[in-house]
């Protein structure tokens, strides 16, 4: 049986689908906050903890676990665990000054 995650919640391929391993529930990306921070994610889809960064294709917070999260860049480039925590917060912070600007 092939086992993965959703947002911090472990999940298994079961009879041709993803499923939420406790409740069986097919998965839904908006019905279940992160595992982690409790948060839905934004309406893009973003990790309510990261929003939309710029220059990044697509990223994720880890949700608990610093080994799952990763960034990849515009130009394909991705970067894997505590270096990309590392620059997901630089990240924020540019956004945060970006917008108080």
């Amino acid at each position: 049986m092939a086992t993965s995650q959703s947002r911090g919640h472990r999940t298994e391929y079961i009879n041709g689908r993803w499923v939420y391993s406790d409740t069986k529930e097919p998965i839904n990306f908006t019905e279940r906050p992160c595992a982690n921070c409790g948060y839905y994610p934004t309406k893009e889809g973003h990790d309510y903890c990261l929003g939309t960064l710029p220059g990044v294709r697509n990223a994720c917070c880890g949700h608990g676990d610093i080994e799952e999260a990763y960034v990849q860049f515009l130009d394909g480039f991705s970067i894997h665990g505590k270096n990309a925590v590392t620059v997901l917060e630089v990240l924020k912070k540019y956004n945060k000054r970006r917008k108080n600007d």
